[in-house]
């Protein structure tokens, strides 16, 4: 399992304190450097999602791959998706919301208020 040993690798360089666990702090920065900006609040929810140690870390990877290949597969090289697009992304992976909360949750996320989610606006959501 390759793809183990190099998360847990990046886990401890990201573990700068050597504690076996990631702040919320330290988890938006490295989301930073793979250009993917998440408020604080976001960063600190996926780590209540996930309670997080390394062995969390590994499932939280496994949950964003899983959105990012939904992202990819409807983006349509274009950078974004469409409302009818993170409709089908979120089915994809599971999730089923009602319309107004649909379309509460995707105003809430949209940060440019242009009706087009990034991946990192996808990822929060």
């Amino acid at each position: 399992m390759e793809d183990g040993v190099i998360l847990r690798e990046w886990f401890g360089r990201v573990d700068s304190e050597k504690t076996g666990s990631i702040t919320a702090t330290q988890l938006k920065s490295a989301f930073a450097i793979g250009n993917l900006d998440f408020p604080l609040s976001v960063v600190q929810q996926m780590i209540r999602m996930y309670d997080f140690d390394r062995n969390e870390f590994l499932a939280l990877n496994k949950f964003l791959i899983k959105v990012q290949q939904a992202f990819s597969d409807l983006e349509r090289n274009r950078g974004f998706l469409a409302t009818d697009d993170v409709y089908e992304a979120l089915n994809k992976i599971g999730f089923s919301l009602d319309t107004p909360a649909f379309y509460a949750a995707c105003e809430s996320f949209d940060q440019k208020k242009n009706g087009r989610l990034q991946l990192d606006d996808f990822i929060s959501l």
